[in-house]
């Protein structure tokens, strides 16, 4: 699950965004689509009832049968729309798509508002292309592939939350005060941060007692397909990299990880090596024998796989959807943009990115209690010259009436101030 979030310089008319959400769901033709339960397969079932706006919930997963069927829930609290998304949807960039489009539509509704649709803003009333709805992946069909040999990374390690319970720090920050930076060393703003990332795990592994596991800090970080092979399909497309660092000869100044960083993302982003991880993972797909074992086996085989293998490559995640612009007619009522993550499985946790309005925001989630991975997060962001506001639970994840005693949505209301205080 992750979650996409919008906020506005008024409350929302709930009437208003039902009528919005049924008017642009016809735009966006795999969105009516549900997950179901094959003999040898799951598959998509288009859906024929109509979908609605949920109440305020925290970002956590929810019943399909619930929800009409439908793999995405829009609710809104207050001032903000918020998105949440399975993941077998669509990615970021899909999804952050269909949120500004609905969001566009709703402002027409409401106030009349002339929009001039772009990139991250479709005409509902368009008739969707063909290459909107396809499956990127079929791109890669027949393509030989084959994965790299991976070494297992170290974990943050930590005391579990409750199922269910996330908790969220959001940090908000000059994108001048970023870009300056990262202009000034040499890179880009993903791997600037990618860098000050690694140098924060790097931190708390020298600090660890279980910091003998593994020499390796990686992070994945999902790559949007659809620029790197000129597909437009709105459905999951995304694949990703390992960035990372190998400290067994000793921590490696701040200076040392930007490099690695750099020539490692430049690397593992170009289409020739991105061809051969996607088509490795479709031909698992397309192959016959694979294909012909019953479902109710292939599970526990795949959920044995990922658990062998899967999260425990990665130290982290961090997903940065890059700027958005929106046309001017809503930039006078969009205040605020959001993209967070849902609780890993086995991670810790991981950090989503977004910019816009000259802001950007670092929404961090976990399923563990301690937070020190974002306090040297921003320490080492302080160390570079970059301030940032920081948000306990996360603006998108904050509910508008605040906490309620003995509805655990956050860890507590008195450990999200304490925590505020610290910083």
């Amino acid at each position: 699950m992750f979650r996409v979030s919008v906020t506005l310089d008024e409350d929302v008319d709930r009437d208003i965004l039902g009528s919005a959400l049924e008017t642009t769901v016809e735009r966006f033709p795999s969105f009516r689509y549900s997950v179901r339960n094959g003999l040898f397969w799951w598959f998509l079932q288009k859906l024929e009832n109509k979908p609605s706006v949920a109440p305020p919930s925290p970002l956590r997963p929810f019943s399909l049968n619930a929800n009409g069927g439908y793999m995405f829930r829009l609710s809104s609290d207050g001032r903000r729309l918020d998105l949440d998304v399975f993941h077998a949807l669509t990615d970021g960039t899909g999804a952050m798509t269909f949120l500004l489009s609905l969001t566009a539509e709703y402002l027409r509704l409401r106030y009349g508002t002339i929009i001039e649709y772009g990139k991250w803003v479709v005409n509902p009333f368009e008739e969707p292309s063909p290459e909107e709805v396809e499956d990127g992946f079929d791109y890669f069909s027949g393509v030989k592939g084959s994965l790299d040999n991976e070494h297992r990374a170290w974990h943050i390690e930590g005391r579990d939350e409750k199922p269910g319970l996330i908790n969220t720090l959001g940090l908000s920050m000059s994108v001048d005060d970023l870009r300056n930076v990262a202009r000034e060393r040499g890179c880009t703003v993903t791997e600037l941060s990618t860098a000050v990332l690694l140098q924060s795990l790097q931190q708390l592994r020298s600090a660890s007692p279980s910091r003998r596991k593994s020499p390796y800090l990686r992070i994945e970080v999902p790559v949007n397909l659809r620029p790197v092979f000129g597909r437009s399909t709105l459905r999951n497309f995304s694949s990703y990299v390992y960035i990372g660092t190998d400290v067994r000869n000793g921590d490696l100044p701040f200076d040392a990880i930007l490099e690695e960083v750099k020539c490692q993302k430049r690397l593992f982003t170009r289409p020739g090596r991105l061809v051969t991880r996607v088509a490795a993972n479709v031909s698992l797909e397309d192959n016959l024998a694979i294909r012909c074992i019953p479902r109710f086996i292939k599970k526990p085989v795949i959920n044995l796989i990922n658990r062998l293998k899967g999260d425990n490559y990665s130290s982290y995640t961090f997903s940065n959807l890059g700027n958005i612009e929106l046309p001017a007619a809503m930039q006078e009522h969009v205040k605020d943009i959001h993209f967070v993550l849902g609780r890993p499985m086995r991670r810790s946790g991981a950090c989503a990115c977004v910019s816009y309005g000259g802001k950007v925001n670092l929404d961090f989630s976990r399923k563990i209690r301690e937070d020190g991975l974002e306090r040297a997060v921003v320490d080492n962001l302080r160390a570079l010259g970059i301030w940032a506001r920081v948000s306990v639970p996360s603006d998108a994840c904050r509910p508008s009436c605040g906490w309620t005693p003995g509805k655990p949505v956050f860890r507590s209301g008195l450990a999200a101030l304490k925590s505020y205080l610290l910083f």
